[in-house]
């Protein structure tokens, strides 16, 4: 009979355990203790996650043409910016200005135009004194009296006189393209009026401005950025005397890079200091904003995630920067397509 009893109790007890095993028991809403397992990352396309990192997979990082560098810690020069311009090289320029008044006349070939290459003495123009052929032979003999009267007039009605029988021929001061032409044929024109400019476009330099006098003897050679070209810039000197408040500094460009540039063309000069800032180099697109407009960069944690890092930079050229905290050494960070990680959502 006992026997018969605990055989029962087994049979019951065996099926609880079972039911259990079918049908787990779970907190009630608002009962559970925080013991959920994360939910795992599935799919293939890029996800924001919970914690801001971005989980992005290996094709979709190979379609971004995402980019990464592994960083260590350099010293480089930081840089000011400066408010710059394009300016002629006086020793690779001319302006061609007529020493009398009168009207313009074209040479066979016609006016030059703006862009037309010249040669050293070529005639850009001629400008002669408005008097006919009557009143050029009276305006001869008026300069011949006046001529052999030179110790007794004065010196003003000699040049007028002579300037009344004057023809002036308009030469190119140097091999180069005319940058203005501020002339028409039979325009009326003033003594010591430009006409024309002429420029070497090979030998263009740049001028920036300098506010702080106290960094005149530090300052150093400097970089600028011409939409997607960055143009090297060797310093020639910094003035002594003020502009505006403001020293001059002129530099000459280096290499090709000249070809970007174009005369009167307003830019940023990033000059550099002489001293040096310890950091990690990184091109300037691998910053970025975060939600509080706070400098970052991304840095790969794992094959397929990338983690915001609030970083401090200083600049060090037009393209480059010294990141001086928020990364350490051997950190992998996205150096092509940031913008892009920092957009998944």
């Amino acid at each position: 009979m006992k026997k018969s009893h605990s055989s029962h109790y087994l049979s019951i007890l065996a099926v609880a355990v079972n039911l259990l095993w079918l049908n787990p028991v779970s907190a009630g809403p608002g009962h559970d203790h925080g013991d959920t397992p994360a939910t795992a990352v599935s799919g293939a396309f890029p996800q924001r996650q919970s914690d801001g990192s971005v989980f992005m997979p290996k094709a979709a990082q190979r379609q971004l043409r995402i980019q990464t560098q592994v960083i260590q810690r350099e010293q480089r020069s930081p840089v000011i910016e400066l408010a710059g311009r394009v300016i002629m090289d006086p020793n690779a320029s001319g302006k061609v200005q007529t020493i009398i008044a009168g009207r313009v006349h074209a040479d066979q070939n016609g006016l030059p135009q703006v862009g037309q290459r010249v040669q050293k003495g070529q005639v850009l123009a001629r400008v002669s004194s408005e008097i006919d052929s009557q009143g050029r032979s009276l305006a001869q003999i008026r300069l011949e009296r006046l001529s052999a009267l030179s110790d007794s007039v004065p010196r003003r009605r000699l040049e007028e006189a002579q300037a009344a029988v004057a023809n002036e021929v308009l030469r190119a001061p140097i091999s180069g393209v005319i940058a203005t032409a501020n002339v028409s044929v039979g325009q009326v024109v003033e003594a010591r009026e430009v006409l024309f400019e002429v420029v070497d476009p090979k030998r263009l330099m740049v001028e920036g401005l300098l506010y702080d006098p106290t960094l005149a003897s530090a300052i150093g050679n400097a970089t600028m950025r011409i939409g997607q070209t960055t143009v090297s810039l060797t310093l020639v000197g910094v003035s002594s005397a003020l502009r505006d408040q403001a020293l001059p500094v002129t530099y000459r460009v280096s290499g090709g890079e000249v070809a970007a540039l174009q005369l009167n063309l307003l830019t940023t000069i990033y000059a550099n200091i002489k001293t040096k800032v310890d950091g990690y180099i990184l091109p300037l697109q691998a910053i970025g904003r975060g939600p509080s407009n706070q400098s970052i960069v991304w840095v790969k944690h794992d094959p397929e995630r990338f983690e915001p890092r609030l970083v401090t930079f200083t600049t060090i050229s037009a393209d480059q920067v010294s990141v001086t905290s928020g990364l350490q050494d051997r950190d992998r960070v996205v150096t092509v397509g940031a913008s892009l990680v920092n957009q998944v959502r």
